[in-house]
């Protein structure tokens, strides 16, 4: 019997639906909310009524009958750490979606729309690899300074679909390879995976690893310290250096590598050497990730949006193939990863996990 799924990620200003039939899409949405719309409500969870009304309105405009979906699967959000996997939308799960545990984002709304809508026609709901997964091995904590431990927040969701893509492809399981996955987006992680564990994972959002189109990545910390209490910025300007105005934001205005590129080869050569700036910083990540498994590494995945490059993945083979070989997943078909996670789950091919 074919499953029929309802997938939800939201984001800060859209809300992207898909309808799969097992792993067939059936239509795809991405919702737009205007900034009026999402300013009208004090906090995330208070759009959850706005969100599900648009949702469902879409649904009926598609003729499509809810009391067919056999599931409903949400973008994870801040939850407390956990192992990647795909998790039942609990009470105690839910709660702490409403909460934010770790934090108020959009994603966060995922799994408790999920729930609502599911609970209404009787079928299961779940969230799958939120940000927030942390498989961390022990040592890879450790910052240097006790008090700021090193924390695991990067694109779970699209590593672990293409490091799981990949294992089917060559015909072996996820968890009998050594990887090294690296996303490409508005952020960047570069994550090392062994034995279907992320051991290893540059942090995307403040603080770790290469800079990227919107974010600093590690900068100089005794600098920064020093701009903290220069008296010249609020926390929330500096914060907003690190992520959202940092990266490329910071050096030419733009976010887009695709208007980086275009400068770069019209004979910018301040935008030329951002570019290159990044592609070392991005090989120096892979080269981290291939010490923490100890040089023995079966593939390295690039993903995300600035993969479709192609002369951007041409320099990152020229820094790093001699590793391990290179498979290139452009983009990020979360709606897609969403929905074969919770068919497996269905079908009996993965457990779900226990939050």
């Amino acid at each position: 019997m074919s499953v029929k799924s309802l997938i939800i990620n939201p984001g800060s200003t859209s809300t992207k639906i898909g309808v799969f039939e097992d792993e067939n899409l059936l239509f795809e949405e991405t919702l737009r909310h205007s900034t009026e719309e999402i300013s009208q409500f004090a906090n995330i969870v208070d759009q959850k009524d706005f969100r599900k009304k648009i949702i469902t309105d879409l649904l009926a405009e598609k003729n499509f009958d809810i009391k067919s979906l056999n599931v409903v699967v949400g973008r994870g959000g801040m939850l407390k750490p956990i192992s990647g996997g795909t998790y039942p939308v609990t009470d105690a799960l839910l709660e702490d979606l409403k909460v934010g545990v770790q934090g108020q984002h959009a994603s966060n709304l995922g799994g408790i729309l999920a729930r609502e809508i599911a609970d209404s026609i009787g079928v299961p709901s779940y969230i799958v690899d939120p940000v927030v997964v942390d498989e961390l091995m022990p040592i890879a904590r450790y910052s240097g300074v006790p008090e700021l431990p090193r924390i695991s927040v990067f694109h779970a969701l699209n590593q672990k679909a293409v490091a799981k893509r990949y294992a089917k492809e060559i015909g072996k399981r996820y968890d009998e390879l050594r990887l090294i996955v690296v996303h490409m987006g508005g952020g960047v992680s570069v994550g090392a995976h062994l034995n279907g564990k992320v051991i290893d994972v540059f942090n995307a959002l403040d603080g770790d690893g290469a800079f990227s189109p919107e974010r600093a990545g590690a900068v100089p910390s005794g600098a920064l310290i020093r701009m903290c209490f220069s008296g010249k910025y609020t926390e929330k300007e500096i914060y907003s250096k690190v992520v959202g105005k940092g990266g490329f934001n910071a050096y030419l205005g733009t976010n887009d590598m695709r208007e980086v590129t275009k400068r770069a080869n019209e004979g910018d050569e301040k935008a030329a050497e951002v570019k290159k700036a990044f592609l070392l910083q991005v090989a120096k990540d892979i080269g981290s990730m291939a010490c923490v498994l100890n040089g023995k590494v079966d593939q390295i995945i690039v993903t995300g949006g600035i993969a479709y490059g192609e002369d951007v993945v041409a320099a990152l083979r020229e820094y790093a193939e001699w590793i391990a070989p290179f498979t290139v997943y452009p983009g990020e078909d979360e709606l897609l990863a969403l929905a074969q996670s919770a068919l497996r789950v269905i079908n009996g091919e993965e457990k779900a996990m226990e939050y």
